[in-house]
């Protein structure tokens, strides 16, 4: 992930190069990250004295503590760092100290990784991948809200700005922090293309460049948390919640994903009119036979389905284009090597290591079995009557997350690509947060009925 470590990939000259980098940059914290099942970015810290235990995976934590890990009686795993995920933390550094940090596995005490650790699900995915002759190239587009603080920290309900689609400032008062979001993530060693005020008040999108499959969700993660600490930073609150304001557009995470066989990308035909290959095809046509059964991963809140509604350019009707962007699956204009299909219904609440394995996984199910995609719909679906959707075919995504997980329990993706561990957990703490969602009274029932009846 730093540009300075990638210079020779043997595990000994990296490391040798960290602690070159430990000594010039005077490193004395560490952390050692992973996720748990939702995503949710957890970290243990020991000092720079201890790389030695660190990179032989020698540090210990207990795995019961961790949603969706072991349970009490087999709670004991490792951390295995990853060495190319090693990054001084750029807001840390000070005359004569710095912190950094790496990336891990989840490993068993025996070595072997850890089945509940969703890294570990995607490693699985690209190696079935790799099986097949492909390597998985990801790029995804991750939005935010930022929020105003209290003076205590806590996050408001206020929005930080009121500018719109590609204002600059002084309307967007999110242009602060997004440049200071960027020079954090350029020092950690991503590389940006674009920063820019989304549609929404409040919403904002930095893009960062593509990279396989495991980088980019190692990437989306760190990003998640560079994002949030530097908005609290500037006395806000940044949030990947999909929907956190009724009324205007929620965030997204579009994840454009081409597969490459060598150098070739594998999606690319310049004889086909669309200059797509059959593998794209049936990539696409596999993404469509299993979406509804894959897209409680992907958009894995109650929430979620809040934003997966029409009027806010949400896709939520199961179609492809090659410009539409109110169809589901879109193929940007680029061609080449940048030839990629993108998927727009997930977003950034969503464990993009789990995201990625599944997307994957439904294209790879396209391509194994030959899939035909359907023809492609150019026109605005969103405006479309209900009965001319019906006559072209137009099946919608799921409604709610109810609806998602039981899709997903009739579907075999998510259970073949999850692992049995993973895939029960995530189940049972879907099915709960559904049940705790419907018990609930909510202020719009309060509101509605409380002095009615």
């Amino acid at each position: 992930m730093a540009k300075t470590l990638i210079s020779n990939s043997s595990k000994e000259a990296t490391l040798e190069q960290i602690k070159e980098i430990i000594k010039e940059k005077s490193v004395e914290l560490l952390h050692l990250q992973f996720v748990d099942i939702e995503g949710i970015l957890k970290h243990v810290t020991v000092t720079s004295a201890q790389l030695e235990d660190v990179v032989e995976g020698k540090m210990m934590f207990d795995g019961s503590s961790i949603k969706g890990f072991s349970p009490i009686n087999k709670s004991d795993l490792y951390l295995q760092p990853d060495l190319a995920t090693f990054a001084v933390l750029p807001w840390t550094e000070e005359a004569g100290y710095s912190e950094a940090r790496f990336l891990c596995s989840a490993a068993n005490p025996d070595g072997s990784l850890f089945e509940g650790d969703t890294r570990n699900v995607l490693k699985r995915t690209v190696e079935r991948a790799a099986d097949k002759g492909f390597t998985i190239s990801v790029g995804p587009e991750l939005e935010f809200f930022l929020f105003k603080n209290d003076d205590n920290g806590y996050a408001t309900q206020e929005l930080g700005d009121k500018a719109g689609y590609f204002e600059p400032s002084p309307h967007d008062l999110g242009e602060r922090v997004r440049l200071e979001i960027y020079r954090a993530l350029k020092a950690m060693g991503f590389t940006i293309e674009a920063s820019h005020h989304e549609v929404a008040e409040g919403q904002h999108e930095i893009n960062f460049k593509y990279s396989d499959a495991l980088t980019a969700a190692d990437l989306s993660t760190t990003y998640k948390w560079v994002v949030k600490t530097i908005a609290k930073k500037f006395g806000m609150h940044a949030t990947f919640m999909p929907k956190p304001v009724f009324g205007i557009n929620g965030s997204g995470m579009h994840v454009n994903m081409s597969f490459f066989e060598g150098s070739e990308n594998a999606f690319f035909d310049p004889s086909d009119d669309l200059q797509l290959s059959d593998k794209a095809y049936q990539f696409i046509a596999g993404l469509l036979e299993n979406v509804k059964s894959f897209v409680a991963v992907t958009n894995p809140l109650v929430n979620s389905y809040k934003r997966l509604v029409p009027g806010y350019e949400a896709p939520c009707y199961l179609a492809w284009s090659a410009s539409n962007r109110s169809a589901l699956i879109r193929i940007p204009a680029k061609r080449g090597l940048a030839t990629r299909v993108e998927l727009r219904c997930p977003d950034p609440s969503a464990n993009p290591y789990l995201t990625f394995a599944v997307i994957a996984s439904a294209g790879l199910d396209g391509i194994e079995k030959g899939l035909q995609a359907p023809a492609p719909i150019n026109e605005d679906i969103f405006h479309m009557t209900e009965e001319k959707r019906a006559f072209l075919g137009i099946d919608s995504l799921p409604g709610s997350l109810a609806e998602a997980v039981k899709e997903l329990e009739a579907g075999e993706i998510a259970s073949n690509t999850l692992g049995e561990h993973v895939y029960g957990e995530y189940v049972s703490m879907k099915k709960a947060e559904w049940d705790s969602y419907r018990t609930a009274v909510h202020t719009w029932e309060i509101e509605n009925y409380h002095t009615k009846f």
